[in-house]
């Protein structure tokens, strides 16, 4: 892993972390990089000066003049000193690919990536990271056939579950018997978090070449962070509280959310304006960025996380599932009013410019196993319907210890992102596309459903579920996932719902392909109107080598 800041005694700077190429258009692309000291950042003709968070040294530098379609070979200069690539490396040259080009466009994605292989404990038994593995096979794949793009949809650090290297140096730094123990308090611990998952060679080769688009889930901040409105008083009054959030959405917003916006977005964002400001380079940025976290922890529509991302015949609109809920259990929402109106009101602008392929990011899948959505529904009823009171509370019990937090566990907004799609789907907004898709992880395991009712659908609509890319699925996990999906579950649910009276959903849906288990990516290979999905898993072979096999290779569109 780099060596933290402090650590250089070195005079010239050099490169903590990165760099990773993030948001790529036809005509211009972002790098971001972590230094270990102040210093000016030079990618290509671009330049930025680093800012100052929390004593550590970041820069994002904003490349423009490219040219669509092209591929352009880059390095990073510190200080005008060449720092990337190695000077001893096995793997090909960092390049920027521009939308525009000829043949697919092919999307990679996946979640759920817990630290890098060696710095997990290998009793935990946690098969080879699907990430580095295919990293490794790119290397020896042929540039036309590497992907376009990497969507990471959550959990790309782990806050309460850190390695046992981790807790060894946060115990050199505080009492690690008190709250909150081995998980993550604050911005200092967060960046050790980054820099251990994306500090390993394979997987900074990888986010230095395919541009990557990124949403937080959970364990980015804690697990089952804003689940109901009773977990979130609960947790909201523990006095570590404070730092821990803040110090999460601001490592996020500087290690995550800068990279997800376009250089328009960049420039019309007031807290990055004021961090780009004059003298803003020598100032520490982070009381500035707390305050902005404890305002978007506040107030959801304080601050917007979700985007959008533009290529060439293919549109994501990636939704922040997490932050900006509506708890209150009269009126539960994944996301509120304002943020869903803004989410319809994109993919309305995709069907308006007639791309091929509508794509929705959310951490959280949509569609779910019919008995595990049955059961998340039956939950909120119960929750709703007896609220604070005896069953009321044990069904608040049940939906924390069973983590039934997913879309199905919001029933009003459930409905109302399918009716968005539906409406996609018959060509109401405008004229269908091919696909309309929702790409999710967390479930720690992977599955392709589609929409199947109503039947007046011109396009096809799926959920294309991809987790982990390096981590595990408890045994009761992959048992109840695998009968979730059975007729007798469904039709045990079923009788649950109908005793409840749980309202009924119009939609209906089935199960193309999976479950599957083990450390898995995802690939979306699209041209025209046609799309194909592939799975990738990990495994090992008898001496131990990792080895990546396609698993899944099905027609889409």
């Amino acid at each position: 892993m780099p060596p933290s800041p402090s650590a250089s005694s070195s005079s010239a700077p050099s490169l903590v972390l990165g760099p990773l190429l993030r948001h790529v258009d036809p005509v211009s692309a972002t790098v971001w990089v972590e230094t270990d000291g102040p210093c000016t950042v030079r990618v290509l003709d671009a330049s930025a000066r680093t800012f100052c968070v929390g004593g550590h040294h970041y820069a994002l530098v904003v490349i423009t003049g490219l040219e669509p379609g092209s591929v352009t070979p880059y390095e990073v200069h510190l200080d005008g000193a060449r720092v990337w690539p190695p000077r001893h490396t096995s793997f090909p040259p960092s390049r920027i690919r521009t939308p525009g080009g000829p043949g697919p466009f092919r999307i990679a994605f996946g979640s759920c990536r817990y630290a890098t292989p060696s710095a997990v404990d290998v009793r935990d038994g946690i098969a080879p990271d699907a990430l580095d593995s295919y990293a490794v096979q790119l290397a020896d794949t042929p540039q036309q056939e590497w992907p376009d793009a990497l969507v990471l949809l959550g959990d790309q650090v782990y806050a309460d579950e850190t390695t046992p290297a981790t807790q060894a140096w946060m115990a050199t730094r505080r009492d690690l018997s008190q709250p909150p123990g081995v998980q993550a308090a604050d911005y200092e611990e967060y960046t050790r978090l980054y820099r251990e998952s994306w500090g390993d060679p394979e997987v900074r080769w990888l986010l230095s070449t395919i541009p990557s688009s990124m949403i937080f889930d959970d364990h980015e901040m804690i697990d089952d962070w804003n689940t109901s409105a009773a977990w979130r008083a609960d947790t909201v009054g523990q006095p570590w509280w404070r730092t821990r959030i803040t110090g999460g959405l601001t490592s996020y917003f500087v290690y995550q959310h800068l990279g997800n916006l376009s250089p328009a977005e960049l420039a019309d964002n007031p807290t990055w304006a004021a961090m780009q400001s004059d003298g803003a380079s020598s100032v520490d940025a982070e009381p500035m960025l707390t305050a902005m976290a404890e305002g978007a922890d506040g107030d959801p529509q304080a601050f917007r996380w979700s985007y959008v991302r533009h290529w060439d015949h293919v549109r994501l609109v990636m939704v922040d599932s997490r932050a900006g809920r509506v708890l209150e259990e009269a009126d539960r929402q994944i996301l509120d009013d304002t943020e869903f109106t803004w989410v319809e009101d994109a993919l309305g602008e995709a069907v308006a410019d007639g791309v091929s392929h509508v794509l929705v990011g959310t951490s959280l899948p949509w569609l779910l196993p019919h008995a595990i959505h049955d059961i998340e529904r039956w939950n909120e009823t119960l929750n709703v319907r007896h609220h604070r009171r005896p069953l009321g509370r044990l069904a608040e019990a049940v939906r924390q210890g069973a983590d039934l937090e997913h879309w199905a566990a919001f029933g009003r907004s459930f409905e109302r992102l399918g009716a968005a799609l539906v409406s996609i789907a018959r060509g109401e907004a405008g004229p269908a596309p091919a696909t309309v898709m929702v790409l999710s992880g967390d479930v720690h395991h992977a599955y392709a459903a589609e929409l199947v009712h109503p039947g007046d659908l011109t396009s096809r609509v799926h959920q294309l579920t991809v987790s982990p890319l390096h981590n595990k699925a408890p045994h009761a996990i992959e048992i109840g996932f695998r009968v979730g999906w059975s007729r007798w579950a469904r039709a045990v649910t079923g009788a649950l719902t109908r005793v409840a009276r749980v309202p009924r959903t119009g939609l209906v849906w089935e199960k193309q392909a999976g479950p599957f288990f083990g450390n898995e990516l995802g690939e979306l290979v699209l041209e025209g109107a046609d799309a194909r999905f592939r799975l990738w898993a990990t495994s090992r072979a008898d001496d131990g080598t990792p080895q990546f096999t396609r698993v899944l290779d099905t027609e889409l569109s």
